[in-house]
């Protein structure tokens, strides 16, 4: 695998609405197998048609969604003296945002600054100080530079990234973004090693994810599937100070095989086929129940009466943190299942019988 691929990806900047650095390298690393278009959500389309006839009528269209979004920032004020206030985009937690080095990307270029609490350091805090809870709005961000400098370089809605970089860790990565270039990374990945298939492969790598699910579900609309698996992250909650039954996935257990989530259940049929190939072939994997939190298969699973919708996901700690972390073996099953899925997703028969 090519990780030099998933470095580049993760340390990319995009919050929804502005995933332009990473449309471009989907479409380096597409462009020679498969037909490239965007559409107006910012959605990057990659065709790959299918490489033999099915035996029967034209290819179904199978949809992967991978969202190419991360949870950050915009600029939403500018202060007398010079600090920006921040909008998040996505679901931050204020405990994970102290503290931080971050990126505000202006027109000429991308400004270092610090993320921090206006309160008071630990030299001067009371009882009650150190009592109060965090809230995203306590945050600010300190660029270093004058008022009058800040104003001429930096506009409103001008976006702010964690300034993390690529890390291997044992047999882990980490980066921020993991969430969801790791599936970005598995998407373009299997696409390349499916050997024959008898769908056409829409590899789409979606917008506005973390927001609500929207590129999907534009992209959705107009493609009209007849089948989609969505690839994201999940919780690894594998980790001190949480209970086993939280655990959700555990890192180096294989690929997670989701059987629902809050935005979704699982197709049955399309669930079973999954797991069926994953032991056909003797990939690792995990069942995966997610009582909390969605993916891109939600939004596109209600359209046109009912689209059969699945997501395969990767085991990750510290979701929604710079430290987003991953196993190399379930990176690599991800990777396995997914390509022998395209190339056996022509004999699924998803219907329900009357």
């Amino acid at each position: 695998m090519n990780i030099g691929l998933l470095k580049s990806l993760t340390e990319a900047h995009g919050v929804p609405g502005q995933e332009d650095a990473i449309r471009s390298i989907v479409k380096k690393e597409l462009g020679k197998i498969c037909e490239l278009s965007v559409d107006t959500m910012g959605n990057m389309h990659c065709l790959k048609r299918a490489t033999k006839k099915p035996a029967k009528g034209a290819p179904k269209k199978l949809m992967l969604a991978a969202h190419m979004d991360e949870i950050g920032f915009v600029v939403r004020y500018i202060e007398s003296k010079g600090f920006l206030r921040v909008q998040p985009l996505g679901g931050w937690d204020p405990r994970m945002m102290a503290a931080q080095r971050v990126f505000v990307h202006t027109k000429g270029a991308a400004l270092n600054g610090v993320l921090m609490p206006g309160v008071k350091p630990k030299h001067l805090l009371t009882p009650a100080d150190a009592a109060k809870q965090l809230t995203t709005d306590d945050y600010f961000v300190d660029t270093g530079l004058t008022a009058s400098q800040v104003k001429k370089q930096v506009q409103l809605g001008d976006m702010v990234t964690m300034n993390r970089t690529f890390q291997e860790m044992g047999e882990l990565y980490t980066c921020k973004a993991m969430d969801d270039r790791v599936a970005v990374f598995v998407m373009i990945e299997a696409m390349k090693a499916a050997r024959s298939h008898s769908v056409d492969v829409y590899g789409i790598a979606t917008v506005q994810e973390e927001i609500g699910l929207r590129g999907a579900t534009a992209a959705g609309s107009g493609i009209k599937p007849d089948i989609c698996v969505a690839i994201d992250i999940t919780l690894a909650n594998d980790i001190p100070g949480i209970p086993d039954e939280l655990a959700v996935t555990r890192l180096g257990e294989g690929t997670a095989i989701k059987f629902l989530d809050s935005s979704l259940i699982c197709h049955p049929k399309l669930y079973q086929h999954f797991v069926t190939l994953a032991k056909k072939h003797k990939i690792p994997h995990q069942i995966e129940v997610l009582p909390m939190g969605g993916t891109d298969a939600g939004g596109v699973q209600r359209q046109h009466g009912g689209i059969p919708s699945f997501t395969l996901s990767i085991p990750t700690r510290y979701v929604h943190t710079v430290n987003e972390t991953i196993h190399k073996k379930d990176l690599k099953a991800s990777v396995d299942l997914l390509a022998r899925y395209i190339e056996d997703a022509h004999k699924g028969d998803y219907t329900y019988m009357v």
